[in-house]
């Protein structure tokens, strides 16, 4: 480089290396990041420090806000204006810190996120509880530094008598990280650090005992303890925050009153956001918000539509807005002027290290102070014991230097002494006065002895740091603002769904759907019935069942798996959407596909599950029973519910108690009829034991019903092409399993073949589905009563390109567990019994090899 070049060449690479760091430690060390100490950043700590230079203290009058701003911006804060008047107002608003350290008079803003008004509006003094961070400063307790000019000094850390960092915790996004440290109770936080003075080895579990949890400025309700635990035990966890609501009454209509909202949720957003919910349909059963809040506090009010559950609404509410929200917990905080990630007990103890310099550091300055006026009142004494003499040396003296030099050399005085004398005042010489020198010098003697002690002894100085705690403590202290719900991690799907009815709907390539039972209207027999779902050219709806909203799937497919599926993870969709791919909702592969289906209450009852069973059915005749505690263990990918043999194909699996009788259904219009006590119960992988005979090659079973004793239920059959009728169950006999059958339907050209088998009452309802994707809901009482084996009436009209895809039984009493498939509409036309060759011979299956049991390994 040249004489005259002032171009310096550098690496680029290392410059921004170089100058990147060094504007990321400034703004982790200088901005965003608080001290442990006094739980400060920079700004707040100025702002404060500014107010105290001003002498606007809780006692005095409100000064100006633009004056505090232009206090701290000129003399410690060279930044903008705005970041310290913001600062400021955080300070003041008792939604934003759990104890405000400014008394704000004027527009300091709103929970609804209003903005505040200018700096020149509003006026600000301190609050009491911000003196106490600022007692003692002028004692010599804390390092100051020179300001960013060097025209003046400020403190490098407040020697705050509070837990500023645990009561009102703090917030900021450095470089690289960011802190977000929760407000907690001044009593509580107070009590945990006395208890840590008694005992340094407390165990942060016990810390935790005390403590308890986070106290936020609004209140509300912290739910489930899991992420608050973690939180202080590693210093990051996630708390998950409740709004406080309650439900009133008012009439026939109930409404849901909202008094708290989490820690930094803005009201009006919330509300806005709950009225754009309930426009999007993705809330139900609010039918208007109001803002009710006032000076008694805050009240939003929420009404509800007279069909609405309030408990489903309100669990809505929590869900989809910031009625329930998380606060992340993120202790980091500088320490030493690094930043440290910290847990409960640490933040203690780094106060009580800092309580602890504090105090020594003021007890230092108070014995130096109390030796030097020890000093002077030992010299004043020596004066006053020979005052005649002391009063002749100074009326001899030419000059007040000449004075003290005389009584220096005379009595031995230091030069402080000497000064003290001869500043003494006139009325000091009276006998009272040097009484009271004598009295003072005794205190002052003591004091000496006493803060002697304190710096000799660390258990007096952490007595006193506790005797200021408590002082503190019953200063200030206050009662929890935010409740806790300890056991409520495991929120329950459930609560946000109400327990109704619901269609549920597959079709041929495995799109399901449910749609409220209440979309569909009761026809009479012979409707045409209406659109039930859209389908590609390709698909049609193959199976419709009736299931309520909290209950479980148990969904079985061709491979002979078992999946599982709440209702509510069904998506909703019209009567005429197509739903929704299952293998998009279940781990089911593509070669793979839904057959049949039964769905249960629960599957946490021990008792229900271990005294229950579910039977299977196979299209070739098979049939298996097996415990439900064998199906009670949810798994993503299934497991093997049924082996499946070469040729053969699940048809039906049902819930049983062991006890019921069991039909079968052929295709070719056979029904048979056993005791569930002839089929033993087997493992899961099991492939199950003959239940029927079939009538040929082409036959096939295609419907299974289970009866308990007490049922009183007829016997409904359906053809394919709309032909059905019920029967007496008497008209079946009770037979061994594996046999024949019975005939249940006179099948000819007109009827097509048989297609469902159910059992039913007169208060139930039917829903029909056709391959074309047409629905009719047909009540069962309109359904003549015939003989077992006539042809039926036709039960819907159907068009010459169509045929019945899929019945369902609507069951009005909602015990009943029981799994639907086929059934369709009207004519009156009526035919008569049948031949006589169709009484079955008896077969005992335990002597015939063709119904004997045959069993796989259990997995």
């Amino acid at each position: 480089m040249s004489e005259g070049e002032k171009i310096i060449r550098v690496n680029i690479e290392e410059q921004m290396k170089s100058a990147y760091i060094d504007y990321s430690m400034s703004v982790i060390v200088s901005r965003a990041l608080p001290d442990v100490r006094d739980g400060f950043k920079p700004v707040h700590r100025r702002v404060l420090y500014g107010m105290f230079d001003l002498g606007n203290m809780s006692n005095r009058p409100h000064k100006k806000s633009a004056r505090i701003v232009g206090e701290v911006l000129g003399k410690y804060h060279p930044h903008g204006d705005s970041s310290v008047y913001h600062t400021m107002v955080r300070m003041a608003q008792s939604w934003s810190l759990r104890y405000p350290l400014i008394d704000g008079q004027g527009n300091f803003g709103s929970i609804d996120g209003d903005s505040p008004a200018a700096m020149r509006y509003t006026e600000a003094r301190m609050t009491k509880i911000a003196e106490e961070t600022l007692a003692d400063l002028d004692k010599n307790t804390v390092d100051f530094q020179p300001n960013f000019d060097e025209s003046l000094t400020e403190p490098t850390v407040l020697p705050t008598k509070i837990p500023q960092l645990l009561i009102n915790g703090s917030s900021g996004i450095a470089v690289g990280m960011a802190t977000n440290m929760a407000p907690h109770n001044l009593s509580d936080s107070i009590d945990a650090i006395v208890a840590y003075i008694d005992n340094p080895d407390i165990e942060i579990d016990d810390l935790i005992q005390i403590v308890k949890a986070p106290d936020f400025p609004t209140g509300g309700i912290i739910y489930g303890y899991t992420g608050v635990k973690e939180a202080f035990e590693t210093g990051r966890g996630r708390i998950v925050l409740r709004g406080k609501a309650h439900i009133e009454n008012e009439g026939n209509r109930e409404k849901i009153v909202v008094t708290e909202i989490p820690y930094l949720v803005n009201r009006a957003e919330m509300i806005q956001r709950t009225a754009d919910l309930v426009n999007e349909k993705k809330i139900d059963g609010i039918s208007n918000v109001n803002d009710e809040s006032g000076r008694d506090g805050m009240r939003v009010v929420y009404d509800l539509r007279r069909d609405a559950m309030s408990n489903v609404v309100l669990n809505n509410l929590y869900k989809y807005t910031a009625l329930q929200t998380s606060f992340n917990v993120n202790n980091i905080a500088l320490v030493n002027g690094r930043p440290k990630m910290l847990n409960l007990k640490d933040i203690i103890i780094h106060f009580v290290n800092h309580r602890h310099e504090i105090v020594t550091r003021r007890t230092q300055y108070e014995l130096e102070q109390a030796e030097k006026r020890a000093h002077i009142l030992e010299g004043l004494i020596i004066a006053s014991d020979n005052i005649d003499e002391v009063i002749a040396i100074i009326r001899s003296s030419s000059t007040p230097d000449n004075a003290r030099e005389r009584l220096m050399e005379r009595f031995g005085l230091s030069e402080i002494q000497a000064r003290a004398i001869v500043d003494m005042r006139l009325r000091q010489l009276t006998g009272l006065e040097q009484d009271k020198l004598r009295s003072e010098f005794e205190e002052i003697m003591k004091q000496i002895e006493f803060l002697k002690n304190i710096l000799s002894d660390i258990d007096l100085r952490m007595s006193i740091i506790k005797e200021e705690l408590i002082e503190i403590k019953n200063k200030y202290g206050d009662e929890r603002r935010t409740e806790i719900v300890p056991n409520a991690e495991e929120f329950n799907p459930e609560d946000f769904y109400a327990d109704e009815d619901m269609v549920i709907t597959i079709s041929h390539l495995g799109y399901i759907k449910r749609t409220p039972l209440t979309e569909f209207r009761i026809q009479g027999r012979g409707g045409i019935g209406s659109k039930g779902g859209t389908t590609r050219d390709e698909d049609f709806l193959e199976h419709i069942f009736i299931a309520s909203m909290h209950n479980t799937l148990l969904l079985f497919t061709e491979k002979g798996k078992c999946y599982w599926l709440k209702v509510y993870e069904i998506p909703e969709g019209t009567r005429s959407s197509r739903g929704r791919a299952i293998q998009n909702i279940l781990n089911i592969g593509l070669e793979d596909k839904v057959l049949t289906f039964m769905k249960v209450k629960t599957l946490s009852d021990e008792e229900f599950i271990n005294n229950n069973y579910i039977l299977f059915a196979t299209k070739k005749g098979r049939i298996k029973k097996t415990s439900l505690e064998a199906y009670s263990r949810p798994r993503q990918n299934g497991v093997i519910a049924i082996t499946i043999r070469e040729g053969d194909e699940l048809l039906e699996a049902r819930l049983t108690n062991g006890q019921s009788e069991i039909m079968l259904a052929l295709k070719s219009g056979k029904a048979i009829r056993f005791n569930e006590e002839r089929v033993r119960p087997m493992g899961r992988t099991a492939s199950g034991v003959k239940g029927i005979t079939l009538a040929g090659k082409n036959d096939e079973v295609v419907g299974m019903v289970t009866l308990k004793h007490e049922d009183d239920e007829d016997i409904l059959v359906i053809s394919e092409h709309g032909y059905g009728k019920r029967s007496k169950l008497e008209d079946y006999r009770i037979t061994n399993r594996g046999g024949k059958g019975v005939k249940t339907l006179n099948i000819t050209e007109k009827t097509g073949s048989l297609i469902s088998m159910k059992n039913v009452s007169d208060f139930n309802d039917l829903m029909i589905i056709t391959e074309n994707g047409l629905t009719i809901r047909l009540a069962v009482d309109s359904i003549s009563l015939l003989g077992r084996a006539t042809q039926g009436v036709r039960l819907i009209n159907l068009k010459e390109d169509d045929s019945i895809a899929s019945v369902a039984r609507v069951v009005n009493d909602s015990e009943e567990e029981q799994v639907f498939e086929v059934v369709k509409d009207e004519d009156e036309e009526q035919l008569f019994e049948t031949d006589q060759d169709d009484e079955e011979k008896d077969i005992d299956p335990e002597n015939n090899p063709e119904t004997g049991d045959d069993y796989l390994e259990q997995e």
